[in-house]
């Protein structure tokens, strides 16, 4: 299900009774772009992540972000598919000098995203 509220994209899914949410906030400059995971961040929600951080990046749009924040608050789990995702969008967006910050991991997940180094490609606070 999509809703667009006010400039946000939400997306809820339930799969196999885990509840997964993904919503994005654009900045009011429209210069940051902040993608919210909610519950387990998984392969379940691949095209969604994929869609939210690809659909205003191209150079030639006026809705492009310069700033990509990767929020896990609200995140319980992750996954090495996620890990993949999160490598393919700086793979994808790196290439144009836009920072890309993961910020408020819980403790399990900041472990993960240290034990596997994340910390060399991104910034995470």
């Amino acid at each position: 299900m999509q809703r667009l509220i006010l400039g946000q994209l939400q997306i809820h899914l339930t799969y196999e009774n885990k509840i997964m949410s993904i919503r994005s906030i654009a900045s009011t400059d429209n210069n940051t772009l902040e993608i919210c995971v909610e519950g387990a961040f998984d392969f379940n929600l691949l095209n969604e992540f994929r869609d939210i951080y690809k659909k205003n990046t191209n150079e030639a749009s006026e809705n492009h972000y310069a700033n990509y924040i990767v929020n896990l608050r609200a995140a319980s789990s992750i996954d090495s598919s996620a890990l993949g995702m999160l490598l393919n969008m700086k793979r994808e967006l790196g290439k144009s000098d836009r920072d890309i910050r993961i910020t408020c991991c819980p403790p399990q997940i900041l472990k993960i995203l240290t034990i596997c180094r994340f910390s060399r490609k991104f910034t995470i606070e």
